[in-house]
């Protein structure tokens, strides 16, 4: 029962790191997509590929965001040592930024072609593709980050 309640609070708390980090990945992602093209004219269309920099800016803030709060809330250390887990962290975190971004490029291309107006503020196609990329690559993240790097 103790280890029910226990992966029940690191579940949530992992969904509140999850969403914290992801509200300073899309926050992130705004600035950068908003300001970036301004100085990279080829920011909004690189080859076919879309919003690149602000993609891999903004999902480096949110990978160092989740890495702090996942050390302090979430995961206990595991066996590795501290150098040996950062790095596995960033491993798999580059891993899913090659996720997120390939995920990104797919809806943002083929799925989501509309705003979505939630009354208080407008989605773009962008950010909704963002969210929907997040989303979608946090639940392989909790599954990598438990078993491998911090052992649970």
């Amino acid at each position: 029962m103790k280890e029910i309640l226990i992966r029940q609070k690191q579940v949530l708390f992992f969904i509140i790191a999850g969403g914290l980090s992801a509200i300073v990945e899309i926050g992130s992602f705004k600035i950068f997509s908003t300001y970036l093209p301004h100085f990279f004219a080829k920011e909004t269309n690189f080859h076919g590929i879309h919003y690149p920099l602000s993609n891999i800016f903004s999902t480096s803030c949110g990978i160092i965001t989740n890495y702090f709060l996942s050390i302090w809330f979430v995961f206990e250390r595991g066996k590795h040592s501290k150098k040996k887990e950062f790095a596995y962290f960033m491993l798999v975190s580059f891993i899913s930024t090659l996720l997120s971004l390939g995920f990104f490029q797919i809806f943002y291309s083929f799925i989501f072609k509309d705003n979505i107006n939630l009354i208080f503020y407008t989605l773009s196609p962008e950010m909704i593709s963002k969210i929907a990329a997040i989303l979608l690559v946090s639940i392989l993240n909790y599954s990598v980050k438990k078993k491998v790097i911090f052992n649970g």
